[in-house]
Parts: C-alpha cells; structure tokens; sequence
C-alpha cells in the first residue's frame, strides 16, 4: 500500500514494455564502447531482467499473445548473445555483467514466449533457463539462480508432458532435461543442498533411457560435473575431519565418482581422447575414494585395486606412460596392495613396474629406496626389487651414482638377512652381474662397499659365527673391487682364512692364505698360525723365516708367534721364533737392544739345550745353533761400549756353555770337534768376563779358564787322531792348524801359571795339562818336521818336574815311531829308554 493507505496501481504490459525499452536503447551502446567500464550496466540489464519477469506474469493472466511479445523476444537473443561475446573478453570483472546479461536476456524470451509454447519453444527456454541459472549459481547469485530454476522446472515439467507423437524431438528432450537437471543439482551443490544435489543426480543417471540418447559431448559434460563433486568430497577428508568423519566422506565421494563412471562406462573412448583422459580421471579419484573408505569396507581395497589396474592398463602402451602423474597411479597401486597385505609377487610386480616407467633422477631413486625401507618385514621381496632396480639402472645406464648407491642399499639390506647363505648367494648375483658387465666401480664407493662388508664380517667374528663372517670378509675379494688394488683382496682373504682358522677348518683356511701375495708379513702370520694349530711346526718355522723378511713386518708379529709357541709347548718352533726374533735386533744402536739382545740369546740356548736333552734330538743342528748363538753373544760382548751392563749375562754364557761342555763329555760319542767348539766358546766367554768383570775375580775363574783351554785343544787332537786312523794320512795344513791351536792353549796357559793366577793347590793339576799339551805339540809338530819346535818343547818339558817320566816316555813312543825322525833326536831318548829297560 502507497503511505497515503491507498493500494498502488499494477502497471499495464504497456507501461512495463516502454520502460524496458527505453532501458534496452540505453543499455546497448554501453555494451558495445565496454561494459565493465561503466557501473550503472549491470544495475540497468537487472532492472529489465525484473521488468520482463513483470511482464511474463502479466501476460499470464491473458491468454493472448501481446504484439509486444515479438520485440522484448528479439532483444532478449540479442542480449543473449552479447554475453557470449562478453565472455570472450575474458575481463577480470566481465563475470558479473555475463550473469547480468543472461538473467536479462532469459527474462526477455521469456516474456517473448507463447501462452501455449510448443516443444522447440519448450526445448529452447528450458535450456536457455538452465544456462542462466548455472551461470548465476556460479557467481554467487543463488536466490536469482534458484528462481530462474523453478522458471526452469515448470518448462521441464511442461516439455516432459507434451506430445510427441513422431519422437523427432526425443534426443533433443533428453539433453536439454539432463542440462536442466545437472544444473539444477550443481546449484543445490553450491548452496550446501547436498540432498536435492544427490536427488537430481539420481534422476539423471537412472534413467538408462535418457542417457542413452545423450551425445558423447553432453556425456563427458556431465560426467565431468559428477566427478568435480565427488573430488571436492574426497578432498574434504583430508583437510576438514570435524563435520563428518573420513570415511564416510569417501563413500559419499564414492557414490559420486560413481556415477560419474556409469556415465562413460558404456562409451566407446578409443577414438575419443577427451573422453577417455575424463575416464581414467574417474577411475584414477575412484581409486583414492576406496583406499580411504577401505578401513570402513575392506573390499574396497580390491576395488581401488581394480580401478587403478583398469587405468593402467589403458596408458602402459602410450607415450605418456612415464609421466609423473601416470608414476603416482603406480605408487597408489602399491599403497593399495600394501595395505591389503598382498603377497610378495604381487609387490614385486607392483614395484617393477614403477621402476621400469621410473625416470632417473637422484629424488625418484631416494623414493624408491625409502619405499623399500618401509617394506622391510618382506626381506626377499626387497632383495628382488632392489637387485631389479640395480639390473634396470645397467640396462637404462643410469648414472655410475645411482649404481652405487643401490649396491650399498644391497649390501646392507642383505646384512639383516636371517638366511646368511640366501643373503650372500644375493650379493654374489649382483656383484657378479656388475662384473659381465664390466662395470667400474669407483674407488671412493668401492671404499664404502668394503667398509661395511669387513664391519657385518667383524661383527660375526665377533659373535663366534666364523663362517659367516668368512664369507662376509671373502665377498671383498670379488673383481668388482679390482679399484683397490691387491692389497685391499688380500686383506679380505686373510680375514677369511682367520675366520675359518677359528672354526677349526684348517684346510679351508689354508687354501685361501694361499692366494694372498707371499711377501706380505701380516700373509706369512696367518700361515704360521694355521700350521701351529695343524701341527704342522716345519711349515710354521718356514713361514717365521719369511716373515722376517717381508714387507710390513712388525717385530708384534714375533711376539704373538713368540707366545703362541711357548703357550703350546712347541720348543722346535719356540727356537726358531726366537731365532727370528734376534734377527730383528740391531744391538750395535743402542743399549737397551743389547740387554734384550743378551736375553734372547740367553734364552735360545736355554731351550737349545733343553732340546739337546731331549732323546730324538737333533744333534748336528741342534749343537750348530748352540755354537752359532755362543759366537753371537762373544759379537754382541765384543761390540757394546758399555759391557757392565751386561756382565751377569756373560757369567751366566760362559758357566752354561762350560757346564753343559762337560755333561756333553760323557754324553757324546765321536764329537770331539763340536765339545771343542763349545770349550772354546767358554773359553772366549771367560776371558771377557774376566776382562769386563766390575771386581777381580776369583782364582778358580782361571781355573775354568786353563780347563776350557786345554779340553778344547786335547779334543782337537783327539779328533785328530781318529781322523787320522780312519784315512791313513792327512794334509799338512790340517796337521798345521792343529799345531797352532794347541800351541796357543798352552800360551795361554803358560801366562796364567807364570802370572800367578791360581792357587798353589790347583798349580799341580795345571801343570798335568800343560806337559799334555807339550806331548801333543810334539806329536803335531813331528808329524811336520818340524823338530826344531819338537827339540824346544822337550827342552821345555824337561825344566817342569811335574809327570816328566810320563812325558818322555809320550815323547819317546811318538818319535820312536815316526821313521823320518832324525837319529839324533831318537839318540836323546836312549838313556831314558835303557833305564826303562833294566826297571822291566
């Protein structure tokens, strides 16, 4: 009612013509010169869109056409189709005039229509409504949408009960009533009306009827429409959980999606590419929408499943098939069969094929392995798929890091293996295919390699698992890691033989020493430690000797085989480690190598004589050594600037050598050369006692002295004498040599008793041996003619009063029967030789 009470006037068609007109005359020439420039557009193209509503519902009241009706028609399509060409400008604000100019026009044709419209007129608004209200629905304007959708839904209801008795018109009703419906259910979507969106959803695609009548465009249309909702819903469950739970918004999604399939499922996409990137676009969200339901309905993993193999299966033959996006199908397919628990193979096959569609690149490989750390419940699945990936980075020639890379993830995976034969038969496959093809591994990753196979050998070794850790240290020596040199093969192969040493399979060990290089120390060890633990102690000596000499020694080796020997009571060998030992030293640098050097040899000939005592000893060998380590304690003696050191050592040489000389005595038989050696030997060592000695000495130390003395020179000659019964004669130089040695122990003697040095009680005892010797200077010496020296030793004989008897009979029976013997020497015997004869 007007303010005044009054109710206002209705204005006739005419009125509401004329101001519509004078609107569309002014409205025109802003549309051409810009819309968007220009505010009061958009306001005026509403007014006439209002206007025209006016008028429809005027001209319903009569049942006759107005002659109006023509010219607000005409301008209605006109208006109509400058919102196409405003679209195409594509302006940032041009989607506010669009709408605008669709509601107007709509409300135009629609005054302009028929009372009774027939059906292309029916076909024709109702399409027309449904875009204007699709495009008022998606700017926002719901409550005008909504109207021009009820406009819309009365056409419907009109057009769906008209006759058509011809069905010329059926295809053209079926898609203009599905535009109508999908917008109708696109609208109610965005007002949050999720039941009416759903409830003409239903109509649509239940009715197979008018589906099948529907263009393949009209189709993908509305597939399109359906799948969008269904994506919106499934992307609510990751970032809204409040309003409804997550699985229930898949289902939801579910529902969606598909029906968006039942759309296109039964079209033919081959020849359609549009179509068939719109299919695997559905099944692709169909696939997303039952992993995320599948905590609800375990089935749905089957059908993700399903879902992706069907899109996989359409793009594994074409060009696109590496594409990142076809790779994540690929990676959902295995998050699907993951969770379904699925067996091995189907994961392997799964993970085959994202690595053979894989692109290299450092980030794709970190997927892939990080994939494979998370499946590590499945140990042999992840040997496969890495060998596999391994066997596709040869093929592809990846990069040398990418191989690297996978032969360490190998390496360690395989370590955690429970099977130890299984894991080393795997790295023995791929070390070995990296070999046929001779790939090089570099040193830096080859370094790596062999780092972590010695730390999985080291820690079984540790463990008491020698076989295992053999067969860890001897994967080190595969050609594949030829880059570090022999060094680094024959280290592996003596950890190896130490490991197979321990578990007591010597000729396992054994073999494999062998092919390390000879002239490595730490190689000579370990064979000296594998015949130790044979009993093999003439191959453990030998390898001892070589140590010695081989590259890398470190006298810790002696030491160790030192202890070893001694721990298992192997003197033989215990004599030769020491030996070795000694070698090392140079005493002649500095004085703490003597003292050791002193000990050691103190020590060899202890164990040389307790071996000499042993009943299947050795002897020539044995006492060659003890004669050989007595002349080197005299060098070490002779050599030190600083003898007191080590004068406790030389008392203990000499009374060990000189003790053990007169046990030796009645001891041996026929080896008077040898006890001689030895008596010479403490004789040498006696005088550098006496000579180094702090304090004087005792007088029963010369004693010792003329002892050693003389029982070397008479076994000299008692060897002599044998020598000379078994050949019949002998050179002169011999006979020379035996005259000069004995003529020396008598010097020797002979400056001991004139410098007063024994005792008046040892004095007759002493002199004994000094006319011993003269009888055995005479005997040397007649035998070459030399009787000058044999007359003076008589003469000298002849001023001691000690045995003199006894000794010129000695002198007598050895001239007496030497037959070149001058006759006056034989004639200064005869008095004594007459006198022999009446005492007979």
């Amino acid at each position: 009612m007007s303010p005044g009470g009054k109710k206002s006037r209705a204005r006739s068609p005419q009125e509401l013509y004329d101001e519509i007109k004078e609107l569309v005359i002014k409205t025109k020439p802003k549309l051409k010169d810009g819309p968007n420039k220009d505010e009061t557009v958009t306001k005026d193209l509403h007014k006439i869109a209002s206007l025209a509503q006016a008028f429809s519902e005027q001209r319903l009241k009569s049942s006759k056409k107005s002659q109006l009706s023509d010219f607000l028609d005409q301008e209605g399509v006109n208006l109509w189709n400058a919102s196409g060409v405003v679209r195409q400008g594509s302006a940032p604000d041009s989607r506010a005039v669009v709408a605008a100019l669709r509601l107007a026009g709509f409300r135009l044709m629609e005054a302009g229509l028929e009372p009774k419209p027939d059906i292309e007129a029916l076909l024709h608004i109702l399409q027309i409504a449904s875009k204007a209200g699709a495009t008022l629905s998606e700017f926002g304007h719901n409550d005008t949408a909504s109207s021009v959708l009820g406009c819309a839904a009365k056409y419907e209801e009109a057009l769906r009960n008209i006759d058509d008795p011809s069905g010329t018109n059926q295809q053209a009703k079926a898609c203009v009533t599905a535009v109508y419906l999908s917008t109708r259910m696109e609208a109610a979507w965005r007002e949050g009306n999720e039941g009416l969106a759903a409830f003409m959803a239903d109509k649509i695609t239940e009715n197979d009827g008018r589906l099948v009548l529907l263009s393949y465009h009209d189709r993908e249309t509305l597939a399109t429409k359906l799948l969008d909702i269904g994506k919106s819903l499934l992307r609510s469950c990751y970032q809204d959980s409040k309003s409804a739970p997550e699985e229930s918004k898949a289902q939801d999604a579910i529902r969606w999606m598909q029906k968006a399939f039942s759309v296109i499922e039964p079209m033919d996409c081959t020849t359609h590419t549009e179509l068939a990137e719109l299919k695997r676009s559905v099944l692709r969200s169909l696939a997303r929408g039952y992993f995320l339901s599948s905590s609800q309905d375990p089935e749905n993993l089957i059908r993700a499943e399903t879902a992706l193999e069907e899109v996989i299966a359409t793009i594994d033959t074409s060009v696109d098939n590496v594409s990142s996006e076809y790779q994540q199908l690929r990676w959902m397919k295995l998050a699907v069969i993951k969770r379904r628990k699925a067996g091995d193979t189907v994961l392997l096959q799964a993970l085959q094929a994202i690595i053979d569609n894989m692109t290299y690149s450092e980030s794709n490989l970190t997927d892939v392995l990080q994939e494979l750390r998370t499946l590590s419940q499945y140990h042999q699945l992840v040997t496969s798929a890495t060998q596999y990936c391994l066997h596709r980075a040869l093929q592809c020639s990846w990069s040398t890091d990418a191989v690297e890379r996978l032969l360490i993830a190998l390496i360690f995976h395989c370590s955690k293996d429970d099977k130890h034969d299984r894991a080393i038969e795997d790295l023995h496959a791929s070390l070995k295919e990296l070999s046929d093809v001779d790939f090089e591994l570099l040193k830096a990753p080859a370094t790596a390699c062999i780092t972590l196979l010695w730390q999985y050998g080291d820690r079984h070794y540790h463990a008491g698992r020698w076989k295992e850790a053999a067969d860890w240290f001897s994967c080190g020596t595969h050609a594949i890691f030829a880059r570090l040199g022999p060094v680094n093969s024959s280290k592996c192969f003596r950890k190896a033989a130490l490991a197979h040493l321990k578990r007591k399979d010597y000729a396992h060990a054994g073999s494999i020493i062998r092919r390390c290089s000879d002239t490595e120390a730490t190689t000579q060890y370990v064979t000296f430690l594998i015949a130790v633990h044979q009993g093999l102690e003439d191959e453990a000596i030998n390898s001892i000797r070589n140590m010695v000499h081989a590259v890398g020694f470190d006298r810790k080796m002696i030491l160790l085989a030192c202890r070893l020997a001694h721990d298992l009571d192997m003197k033989g060998l215990l004599l030769a480690v020491l030996r070795a030992l000694l070698e090392t030293l140079n005493f002649r640098e500095n004085v703490e190598n003597i003292t050791e050097a002193m000990a050691l040899i103190r020590c060899i000939i202890r164990l040389i004589i307790k071996l000499l005592g042993e009943p299947a000893a050795d002897l020539d060998r044995l006492v060659a050594a003890l004669l050989h380590h007595l002349k080197i304690a005299v060098t070490v003696v002779e050599s030190c600037e600083q003898p007191a050191i080590i004068v406790r050592d030389i008392s203990w040489l000499w009374r060990t050598a000189y003790n053990y000389a007169i046990q030796a005595c009645s001891d041996w038989e026929d080896r008077e050369d040898q006890l001689s050696d030895i008596f010479d030997a403490a004789r040498r060592l006696l005088e550098l006692y006496i000579r180094h000695a702090p304090v004087g000495v005792d007088q029963a130390i010369y004693v010792y002295l003329v002892n050693a003395s003389f029982a070397s020179a008479s076994g000299r000659v008692m060897s002599f004498r044998r020598l000379l019964s078994q050949t019949g004669s002998i050179e002169s130089e011999k006979h020379r040599e035996l005259f000069n040695e004995v003529n020396q122990s008598l010097q020797r003697i002979v400056k001991i008793l004139r410098d007063d040095k024994v005792s008046q009680e040892d004095l007759p005892r002493l002199e004994s041996s000094l006319q011993i010797l003269r009888i055995f200077i005479v005997e040397a010496a007649s035998h070459l003619s030399d009787w000058t020296t044999v007359l003076a030793t008589i003469e000298g004989s002849s001023r001691c009063d000690r045995d003199s008897l006894e000794t010129y009979e000695a002198f007598a029976d050895t001239l007496w029967e030497d037959k070149s013997c001058p006759m006056h020497s034989k004639y200064y015997f005869q008095p004594y030789d007459q006198a022999d004869t009446r005492r007979t």
